[in-house]
C-alpha cells in the first residue's frame, strides 16, 4: 500500500516513454494477477484488469457502487446529484447525439474543418495537438454558446492543454504544484464561461439564428429545473468544452503520427475516402450519414488509435457496500480503478497489442469489444459524446485524406503519466495534394 498519506501514487503517476503500459501496472499485474490493491493520495484503491469483473462492477452502478472520480477531477468537475447528472446526459445527447450529428452537426463539422485545414496549410509548420484543442474548443463553443473566444481575456484552448498536465498530479494545492495551477485556470475558465451566461441572461432574446444553443436549452429550463443555478450551467459548459476537446485532440495527433508511419494503413484509408466521393453525383455536396456509416475503414482506424492511445487513465467507481470476490472483500468505500489500458493492450484479446494495425477490429466480435475496449467508458455510463467524437474524427480524416499530404517536422516523443502526452509536440507540414 505504499507510504503513508501518499501511498502508492507518484508510482503511478511516474512517466513511461511509450504507447505500453505504465511499469507500475505491469510490473503489479505480473506479480499479484489482474486484481490489486494499492493507496492512491491516501486513499485505499482496488486496481482491476480483470474483464469480467469489470464488467460486473459496471453493472451494478447505484447497487452496489457509484461513479466517483479523483480528487482533482472531483473538485474540477463537481460532482452532481442522480437527478441533474441525469439531466445533463439527456441534455448533452439532445445536442451533441445521432440525431443532432445527422440533422446538422455532420454539414457543419465539414465545413468547419475544410476552413480549418486550409488555415493549417498555409503555415510551415504546426503542433497539431495544441491546433487540434483550439479546433475542437471552437467548434464546441459555438454549439454550447454560439461562442466567439476571439473576445476572452486569454486563450481558452491553452488553458485546457495546461488543465490536462495537472488533473493527474498529486492532489496538494499549495503554489507551484500542478495541482494549483489546475485549480487556478479551472478558475479562469469559469469566470470567462460566467461572463458569457451573464451576458446571455442580461439579454435573453439573443441567440443564433435559425436554431437554439444548448445555453439557450439550459436558461428555458431554469425556472422547472431548480438545481440549474448560474452555478451549475457555468460548470456545465466548462465540462462540455473540456471532454469534447481532450479526447478528440490527442486522438488526431495520435493518428497524425500513427498514419505517417503506416503507409499500408494510409493507403487503404485514402481508398475508402475516395470512393465515398467517386460516388458522389455532386463532389461538392456535403456528408451524408449514410457516408459516414460507411466508413468501415476509418471507423477501425479510430478504434485502433483510441485503444493504442488509452486517452483515459481507467474508469473509477466507488463500493457501496462490501463487494465479496475471489475470496476476499472488498470494503465499502473503497475505489475501485478499471485499468482500461490494461484491457486494451491485453495479449490474450488483442494479438501483438502494441502493433498498430486497423484489420483486427474485423474479427473482434461485438461482445469481446464490449468487454475489453472501453474508450468512452461502458453501457449506460458510457460518455454521451461518443458518437460526436467519432463523427468529428472520421469527418477530419475524410477532408485530411481527400485533399492533404503531411510530414513530420519535428516532435514525436510520446509519454504516458498515466495521461498520454506529447513533450515535444508533434510539428507537422501539411500541405495541399495538388500543389
Amino acid at each position: 500500500m505504499g507510504f503513508p498519506l501518499i501511498g502508492e501514487t507518484l508510482q503511478l503517476i511516474l512517466p513511461s516513454h511509450s504507447l505500453d503500459l505504465p511499469p507500475f501496472l505491469k510490473n503489479r499485474i505480473k506479480k499479484y494477477g489482474h486484481m490489486f490493491k494499492t493507496n492512491v493520495a491516501g486513499r485505499p484503491v482496488i486496481i482491476s484488469a480483470d474483464p469480467e469483473f469489470n464488467s460486473f462492477i459496471l453493472k451494478q452502478d447505484g447497487k452496489l457502487v457509484e461513479t466517483w472520480s479523483l480528487d482533482t477531477f472531483a473538485e474540477v468537475f463537481e460532482q452532481n446529484t442522480h437527478s441533474s447528472r441525469k439531466y445533463t446526459r439527456h441534455l448533452t445527447l439532445n445536442h451533441f447525439g445521432v440525431e443532432a450529428l445527422k440533422d446538422k452537426l455532420l454539414p457543419q463539422m465539414e465545413n468547419f474543418i475544410n476552413l480549418i485545414l486550409e488555415k493549417w496549410s498555409s503555415q510551415e509548420s504546426l503542433e497539431v495537438k495544441s491546433a487540434a484543442i483550439k479546433m475542437t474548443v471552437d467548434f464546441a463553443a459555438k454549439q454550447i454558446f454560439s461562442g466567439d473566444l476571439e473576445n476572452a481575456p486569454f486563450n481558452i484552448s491553452d488553458m485546457f492543454r495546461d488543465l490536462v498536465e495537472g488533473l493527474m498530479s498529486f492532489p496538494i494545492n499549495l503554489p507551484g504544484t500542478a495541482h494549483h495551477k489546475c485549480l487556478q485556470i479551472h478558475k479562469k475558465v469559469r469566470e470567462t464561461m460566467r461572463d458569457v451566461l451573464k451576458k446571455r441572461l442580461d439579454s435573453p432574446t439573443v441567440k443564433r439564428e435559425g436554431e437554439e444553443d444548448l445555453v439557450n436549452h439550459l436558461m428555458r429550463d431554469m425556472d422547472s429545473q431548480k438545481f440549474l443555478t448560474e452555478d451549475y450551467i457555468v460548470q456545465m459548459m466548462f465540462g462540455l468544452l473540456f471532454v469534447t476537446s481532450d479526447s478528440i485532440s490527442t486522438t488526431l495527433a495520435l493518428s497524425f503520427k500513427l498514419l505517417a508511419e503506416h503507409h499500408v494503413v494510409l493507403e487503404e484509408l485514402i481508398a475508402e475516402h475516395d470512393s465515398i466521393l467517386k460516388n458522389k453525383e455532386d463532389l461538392d455536396a456535403p456528408l451524408t450519414w449514410n457516408d459516414y456509416k460507411s466508413m468501415t475503414f476509418t471507423l477501425q482506424v479510430i478504434n485502433e488509435v483510441l485503444r493504442l492511445g488509452n486517452i483515459a487513465p481507467g474508469l473509477f467507481r466507488r463500493a457501496l457496500k462490501d463487494i465479496p470476490v475471489n475470496g476476499y472483500t472488498i470494503p465499502s468505500g473503497w475505489v475501485i480503478m478499471i485499468a482500461t489500458a490494461a484491457l486494451h493492450l491485453n495479449s490474450a484479446q488483442f494479438e501483438d497489442p502494441l502493433s498498430f494495425n486497423p484489420w483486427r477490429w474485423k474479427e473482434i466480435q461485438p461482445s469481446c469489444a464490449a468487454k475489453n475496449f472501453m474508450p468512452f467508458g461502458s453501457g449506460m455510463k458510457q460518455c454521451a459524446g461518443a458518437e460526436y467524437s467519432r463523427v468529428f474524427l472520421a469527418t477530419f480524416l475524410h477532408v485530411l485524406v481527400t485533399k492533404y499530404r503531411w510530414t513530420m517536422v519535428k516532435g514525436g516523443k510520446i509519454i504516458r503519466a498515466p495521461i498520454i502526452r506529447f513533450p515535444d509536440g508533434f510539428h507537422f507540414k501539411i500541405s495541399h495534394k495538388n500543389k
